[in-house]
């Protein structure tokens, strides 16, 4: 496979201890371990100063193989590298994250970071509230954070990189159907699932094809979600939004779904081969590595790394409010090494999407979606 089209996260990770204010890409990368479910305070053995950075998760935890996982390791990679302590508290609903925010803020931290576009309010409240407290939030620049000197977005154009993945599904799908399926309809999802559309759709034009995207229609920006209040921690609730599409015979599922996602890995594990993956946010052959022989690749977004890059920013004074957007171009995000499949996907499909690749950051090819991030 060419490297122009593999992230490469050790590298990415060992340059953001340059980085300043995330002025330079993140890479990405998951940790499989799972951490403490209740705040705590965990400063560095040796050399640990007063700094203290913090971290508040969304309702899929720190161990949800995901966004907030991939988060996570932002924070224990800035208390390994820099020797700062650390404090951390999951949220097991909405309704707890101003209450955790304050939790940090009153732990005394110095930065804190939230993950998640459902926090944005709480965040941006807190900020507010404590402009001598750097916060960072992952997955949302809200009109709202407008003003706010000491709030700095983290984004990513996984639009871009979703394109790459409905071409590559559209690519390896052998019943000429591929399916995909959100949490909850808020635009980190959707964002998602545009991008794997419109990849689908310019494999049709490019190839003459016919392959149909079940469960999302992005001209109307409506599809298929995990019902109930959990959406994104339903793992059933997953499994049973995947086998709907896997009935309607799509053979390739992409979950937009947090922890409920792992349910479509579930279904195509079971299938035998007859239903593969592609799993978003972090490299699923790490985050979720039992499931690696149904994973074909990954959306990956470097939140890890624009995560520690920030708390080094917030740590040595050159913290900035400015949004960091991740995209193809600066690494951001991107495709994830093809693992198990790499010998299953054919040479002439690789050499194509690295020309989708240098044809999106050229902008010769534009990808259409309200809810990419601007800076």
């Amino acid at each position: 496979m060419k490297k122009s089209l593999l992230l490469a996260p050790a590298v990415l990770s060992a340059l953001a201890l340059t980085l300043g204010g995330c002025a330079q890409p993140p890479g990405t990368g998951g940790s499989s371990a799972a951490p403490s479910s209740s705040p705590s305070s965990t400063p560095s053995a040796a050399g640990a100063g007063d700094f203290k950075a913090c971290m508040v998760s969304d309702s899929g935890g720190f161990d949800d193989a995901s966004f907030n996982q991939t988060s996570y390791k932002g924070l224990t990679d800035a208390k390994e590298q820099l020797g700062i302590q650390t404090g951390e508290v999951e949220s097991n609903a909405t309704a707890d994250y101003a209450k955790n925010i304050q939790s940090m803020v009153d732990a005394k931290c110095n930065m804190i970071v939230t993950v998640g576009f459902l926090l944005a309010d709480a965040t941006a409240a807190a900020a507010k509230a404590n402009p001598d407290i750097d916060f960072a939030i992952v997955d949302s620049n809200d009109d709202k954070f407008k003003g706010l000197d000491n709030l700095k977005p983290l984004v990513f154009n996984t639009a871009q990189s979703s394109f790459m993945a409905g071409y590559l599904a559209a690519g390896m799908t052998k019943t000429k159907k591929v399916g995909t399926f959100g949490g909850a309809k808020i635009p980190t999802v959707t964002i998602f699932m545009d991008g794997y559309a419109q990849g689908v759709d310019y494999y049709n034009k490019q190839k003459s094809g016919s392959v149909k995207v079940l469960g999302w229609n992005a001209a109307k920006q409506d599809g298929q979600f995990v019902p109930g209040d959990s959406p994104f921690e339903d793992v059933p609730g997953g499994q049973r939004t995947a086998n709907n599409l896997i009935s309607q015979g799509a053979d390739i599922i992409f979950p937009v779904a947090g922890p409920s996602g792992k349910g479509a890995l579930q279904s195509a594990k079971a299938s035998k081969g007859k239903v593969n993956a592609i799993w978003v946010d972090t490299d699923g052959c790490v985050s979720a590595k039992d499931y690696c022989p149904q994973i074909i690749s990954s959306v990956a977004k470097g939140m890890d790394v624009a995560v520690l890059a920030a708390i080094k920013a917030s740590k040595d004074g050159s913290f900035s409010a400015d949004p960091y957007v991740g995209t193809l171009e600066n690494g951001g995000t991107g495709l994830t090494p093809f693992h198990d499949f790499d010998s299953k996907v054919p040479a002439e499909l690789k050499s194509e999407l690295d020309k989708i690749k240098a044809d999106i950051v050229s902008g010769t090819i534009k990808i259409e979606s309200a809810s990419q991030p601007t800076s």
